[in-house]
């Protein structure tokens, strides 16, 4: 029998495989069909930042000044009084799905200031979640921004957060930091137990025939595991934090790919959304198949196996590595 289970920030899994964020946890019944089909864990939709603050009546006095110059910059913002679930609906349904189901559930926060975070993560312990997930989505875009005052946003908001609950904290990054081993580090010093590696941050188009900037929503593949592996091979047992991937698993053998490099777990959304809920079973399978090809009796086997400390040509994720690929190219 090969043996799946995996611990991430002190909760032990049965598998390595866990739903990140998305509209499938938003609908108790299809949390319940993931744990029915193997999933492991389940990040919940997240809780913004914006909905709190409209909550507190804040966001519509500073969203009314200058209206008169910048109706139009409105419009980029959503009805937030249509989102599904409002904070105190949001707490409400923690409690819920924690009464329906077995698997460890993880509350997650998207927003970047203090504000009342602090107030809502109490509240989201206290509604029986496993863990809490920050989802700090912050795009610096004044000039006079440093890259320590970035840095210190994030800090802030981890030392705040940790003073305040008990509960397992994961930070989900973005791959735009100057120093990604340095924000790490600094991160797990100031309490964060897990490290989410990468948000994918999505891109705005042009609209040509209508002259004007559109939303652009596209799932992720599972090339876009490259970059989740390189850091998360690099930084295993540098930083004192279990890592997660989150972008680009797709198949059984991108589970094992990111296991490989050192990842405690993978968290996949766009596979289930393209090939629905039904595929938990597929990739677990996968990879439970893939261990006995290879005479692995469990998961833990191979953690970190391919990590950058534990490969022969270390500079395989680094500088000597990009000049190589530059040769490798031929054209007639």
């Amino acid at each position: 029998m090969i043996d799946l289970s995996t611990e991430y920030m002190g909760i032990k899994l049965k598998n390595p495989l866990v739903a990140s964020a998305s509209p499938l946890s938003e609908d108790i019944e299809k949390i319940k069909q993931m744990e029915e089909k193997g999933i492991s864990a389940v990040v919940l939709h997240s809780l913004f930042e914006e909905q709190i603050k409209l909550q507190e009546r804040e966001l519509n006095q500073s969203l009314s000044q200058g209206t008169e110059s910048y109706a139009e910059a409105l419009s980029y913002f959503p009805d937030l009084n249509n989102y599904r679930f409002a904070p105190d609906e949001y707490i409400d349904y923690i409690s819920r799905v924690k009464d329906e189901v077995k698997i460890p559930i993880i509350g997650s926060l998207n927003g970047v200031s203090q504000g009342g975070w602090v107030r809502y993560a109490k509240k989201i312990e206290e509604a029986g979640a496993d863990a809490l997930e920050l989802n700090i989505y912050y795009l610096p875009t004044e000039k006079n921004n440093s890259c320590q005052e970035i840095e210190q946003i994030y800090l802030d908001l981890i030392k705040s957060l940790r003073q305040n609950i008990t509960i397992p904290i994961a930070v989900k990054l973005s791959p735009y930091f100057n120093s990604i081993p340095g924000i790490t580090n600094k991160l797990a010093e100031e309490g964060a137990d897990g490290l989410v590696l990468f948000n994918r941050f999505y891109q705005p188009d042009i609209d040509l025939a209508k002259m004007s900037v559109v939303p652009n929503l596209e799932l992720s593949r599972s090339s876009e595991l490259r970059l989740r592996l390189r850091w998360v091979a690099i930084l295993y047992q540098k930083v004192k934090a279990d890592m997660a991937i989150t972008g680009g698993i797709h198949t059984a053998e991108d589970i094992i790919k990111g296991i490989l490099a050192g990842a405690n777990v993978t968290m996949t959304t766009s596979a289930l959304l393209e090939k629905g809920i039904p595929y938990i079973d597929k990739l677990i399978k996968g990879t439970e198949e893939w261990l006995r090809r290879h005479q692995y009796n469990s998961i833990n086997e191979i953690r970190g196996l391919l990590s950058q400390q534990n490969v022969k040509e270390t500079d395989a994720f680094e500088r000597a590595n990009y000049m190589k690929v530059l040769k490798s190219y031929h054209y007639e």
